[in-house]
């Protein structure tokens, strides 16, 4: 860690000596709690300081970190505590009382006061309640131990589950691994943000996600300052940048358009002059929001594509994505990818499979927890899928067509929903949209449209085909379009497509 390095949180400040100070206390309470290497600790905060904390101490002791979506209700939250089997659980006050009743009976509740940046930005009306039966004070328990001096164990990371889009979540637990795989994971992670020592940056998505929080890790290492944000707010960003002289950052395609999609105005207010670096990844990101940002921004911002699974994967920088639209780059050093078909053949340059990778000592190997019959599925002769689909050119580029699951079927052809959502993002007065399959009695499935009006948009069914017949196949334009004020997105802009089918595929009494 740098020993500089400054942390701002709200109107909270730490130093990153202060921070190792009580995340050494509370690595001497997990192991007074009988905590060891490969254990659990779940955690379900916002963005906050104990975060950090939790990150580092249970990284020295080799305990994973479960990150708990914080939107979950009781059941999907019961459902981690018992499958990962942790041995405790850290909860802002104000979500206790939401997941209560579906905490193991005899498992450590550990209580974080919500702090008011978060009271305010979340409404949270229970910010204060008492401590459960059995349950502590998070500052009071870590602070009745004395710092650990043990030596630190090499760390394992957080326990992820996947959003399980079908059936219940998987737990994907990463091995201890070999020095050189911790080595190579550190060194990816930094090359994918361009890190450098002293760097400046903010933490502007949710820690429970792969991407920030492995963001947060190389920021923890490398970084001088470190700004805590509660959640992605576009105006609260440039105004962050502006005032922290914010040097990298690492970003979501949704935080893109939300940016781009302010006024004039309040963008050429704030100086962003400092920035030196934006990496983002995630989800494939619309080619006219990627041209966009860098005129905005200039060629400082890059692309990596990866999965929780396999890590990081692929980088492209602003010049070369410039020279080759759409693609999300070439594999990092050590990593390979293949394309297959269903039967496992490899097929040539330009024709779309499912995507395959090998990330070599790039990262730590990884099973998924209570489930190896799933982890053997996914793999071929050493490489693993996460059910994407794309292509490799002739360079060695790869083009990320959209997920295996969200394709649309219709009439036998394949139909991806990235590109027409892609298409759509671009018309002002579409705020949001998520493109989804129906069924259909002729075709099989359907296409369909959720969309979110801007702001004083009045867009109409019809308006939105007639976008979309100029600039996508007349197949590929939606069967319905729909208007919703909202989408259910998470966190990191992932859209919760099963909650815009479910209610098509119930009327039609079949799942697909």
């Amino acid at each position: 860690m740098n020993s500089n390095l400054i942390i701002h949180c709200g109107e909270r400040r730490l130093s990153g000596q202060g921070l190792d100070q009580l995340a050494a206390r509370a690595a001497t309470g997990f192991t007074a709690l009988g905590l060891r290497a490969g254990d659990a600790v779940a955690v379900m905060l916002r963005n906050d300081l104990p975060y950090l904390e939790l990150m580092l101490a249970l990284g020295r002791l080799g305990v994973h970190l479960v990150a708990v979506n914080w939107h979950f209700q009781a059941e999907e939250a019961g459902f981690i505590l018992r499958d990962s089997g942790a041995k405790a659980f850290v909860v802002h006050a104000d979500l206790w009382p939401g997941v209560a009743e579906a905490v193991p009976a005899g498992l450590q509740v550990l209580v974080v006061p919500t702090p008011p940046e978060i009271q305010s930005l979340y409404g949270s009306s229970a910010a204060n309640v008492a401590s459960p039966p059995g349950g502590r004070s998070w500052a009071a328990w870590r602070d009745s131990f004395e710092p650990s001096t043990a030596a630190p164990v090499p760390s394992v990371g957080s326990m992820l589950y996947t959003s399980g889009t079908t059936g219940r979540p998987k737990a994907v637990m990463r091995l201890p691994g070999t020095p050189l795989q911790h080595e190579g994971s550190l060194r990816i992670r930094a090359m994918a943000s361009q890190a450098r020592p002293g760097m400046r940056t903010a933490i502007v998505g949710p820690l429970y996600h792969a991407g920030p929080n492995a963001a947060a890790r190389v920021a923890l290492e490398l970084a001088e300052e470190i700004v805590v944000l509660p959640r992605f707010d576009a105006e609260l960003l440039l105004g962050t940048i502006e005032r922290y002289r914010i040097t990298h950052l690492s970003m979501v395609p949704v935080m893109l358009v939300r940016l781009l999609k302010l006024p004039d105005a309040v963008r050429r207010a704030h100086d962003l002059s400092s920035l030196e670096n934006v990496t983002h990844g995630g989800s494939p990101c619309a080619p006219e929001v990627r041209r966009a940002i860098i005129d905005w921004w200039g060629p400082i911002v890059n692309e990596t594509y990866g999965s929780t699974e396999a890590g990081l994967v692929t980088f492209v920088t602003a010049a070369e994505w410039l020279e080759r639209p759409g693609t999300a780059g070439r594999p990092f050093p050590g990593t390979s990818i293949r394309i297959l078909d269903d039967e496992g053949r490899v097929l040539p340059p330009n024709e779309v499979g499912e995507i395959y990778v090998d990330t070599g000592d790039n990262a730590l190997p990884f099973t998924y927890r209570h489930n190896e019959g799933q982890r053997a599925a996914i793999e071929r002769d050493g490489y693993i899928t996460n059910g994407d689909v794309g292509h490799l050119d002739a360079d060695g580029y790869l083009y990320v067509t959209d997920r295996k699951r969200d394709m649309v079927i219709s009439g036998g052809v394949n139909i991806y929903p990235a590109e027409i959502e892609h298409a759509l993002v671009g018309n002002p007065q579409v705020a949001d949209c998520a493109v989804f399959g129906i069924p259909d009695s002729e075709y099989g499935e359907a296409v369909a449209v959720a969309v979110v009006r801007a702001p004083g948009s009045a867009i109409t069914e019809g308006e939105v085909r007639e976008w979309l017949r100029e600039r996508v196949a007349g197949y590929k334009v939606p069967r319905l379009v729909e208007f919703h004020d909202a989408l259910p997105r998470e966190g990191m802009g992932k859209v919760f497509k099963n909650r815009l089918r479910a209610p098509h595929w119930e009327r039609a009494g079949r799942s697909i």
